[in-house]
This record gives structure tokens, sequence and C-alpha cells, in this order.
């Protein structure tokens, strides 16, 4: 029933990708790059982007260690959330992102531009990733 429509972050320390799927979750693009700043700004921004686009949750990447535990990254995402959680009107989805790191960095080389805006583009790409991949999985496990 009904169209889905994610949103997806790459929470980083600086800076947050974001990304968007169809109506149909079933493609993701890159979207914007927000920076992370303090305060609210960032998370009223995502909150626009909700309402924007209709979004029906948010997908985060959680940075889990190759062995599975959390380090610091993780704690940075999680202080994000907590944050974003009193802003948004959606329901925010961990997704494992280990498996799509490197994913994105091959991408962003492929379309390599100046070293700057490579580097932005790239956290935008990279929310895209780890969103395709969670459109991917929930496609496989509603055909099964």
């Amino acid at each position: 029933g009904g169209l889905m429509r994610y949103l997806a972050l790459d929470v980083g320390d600086a800076r947050i990708g974001v990304a968007v799927s169809d109506a149909g979750a079933m493609l993701a693009r890159p979207l914007e790059v927000i920076a992370r700043s303090r305060g609210s700004a960032s998370f009223e921004r995502i909150q626009a982007l909700v309402d924007e686009y209709g979004v029906s949750a948010i997908v985060v990447g959680w940075p889990f260690l190759p062995n599975g535990s959390e380090g610091e990254q993780v704690r940075s995402t999680a202080a994000y959330l907590d944050g974003l959680r009193r802003h948004v009107s959606v329901p925010i989805i961990r997704y494992d992102e280990r498996d799509t790191t490197n994913q994105a960095a091959d991408l962003a080389r492929a379309s390599a531009r100046s070293r700057r805006r490579r580097a932005k583009q790239l956290d935008a790409m990279a929310a895209a990733v780890i969103l395709q991949s969670f459109l991917d999985e929930m496609a496989e496990e509603q055909a099964s």
C-alpha cells in the first residue's frame, strides 16, 4: 500500500550528505550537502526536505567499525540523531553502512572533479549509495 519516499543521511563531523528516493522507493539520487553546525539549522533544513519531498522515513547510515563494534563515529552520529529526533516528524531508521563506504568512494573517483567539489559531492553520493542498498534490500525482502 501507498508510495514510500525515503531521505538518507550520511552524517559526518562537518557535513551531512543527503539523498532522496523516488516515490516508488526504487531509486536513490544524491540531493545536497548540509553543513553540520551547532544549533538547529541543519535539523530544520532536513525537516524542510521531509516536507518538500513528502518523505515517509529517514534512513541514517550507521558507521559500525568493520568488526561490528561502535567507534567514535557512531557516538558522533548518535549525538546528532538525538537532536534530529526532536526536530523531524518522521521515523529514523538506522542502517548498517559497512558495505557501502567503498562503493561510494569508487563512484566518486569515477566522476573525479576538482578536489574540494568532489569532497562535497562525495557526501551526497555516499548518502545515495547507503539509500540505494537500503532500497535494494527492502525490494528483495518484499520479493521473497
